[in-house]
Formats: C-alpha cells, sequence, structure tokens
C-alpha cells in the first residue's frame, strides 16, 4: 500500500504547510508516493521530534442528497 501526497489536493495547503514534514524535507512538491515503510519512518521521525508530522488532509466525498 502506498501514500499518494498531492499538495494541490490537500485541504490545509497554506495553513499547515510550514509545520509539514513534506516541506520541511522537500520543499512543496507538486505530489509524492510514500510507501507503508517510508510512511512508518516519517511518522517515527515525527514521534521523535525530529521533523514535524505530515499535515495532509484529503477532502471526501460527502453523502449524495438529492434536492427536494
Amino acid at each position: 500500500m502506498t501514500t499518494r501526497i498531492d499538495c494541490d489536493t490537500c485541504v490545509v495547503r497554506g495553513w499547515s504547510c510550514h509545520d509539514c514534514v513534506v516541506t520541511v524535507l522537500l520543499g512543496p512538491p507538486p505530489e509524492l508516493v510514500f510507501d507503508d515503510d517510508e510512511r512508518q519512518a516519517l511518522d517515527v521521525l515525527a514521534h521523535s521530534g525530529l521533523v514535524p508530522p505530515l499535515r495532509l488532509v484529503e477532502a471526501v466525498d460527502g453523502p449524495e442528497v438529492e434536492s427536494a
């Protein structure tokens, strides 16, 4: 399994970029892909206080509501 990081689709882009591990390590990229091992390594670094956590927040589709 992989984690696709597309900063263009991050809901908190701009507000949280300064405190996101992607920006700290690489600058704002157009898109990244991390596998499970890489994601776990970033989590360990963040939990240890060495880098900020990943702040990626992706929008989710809500329920479809039909108009009356």
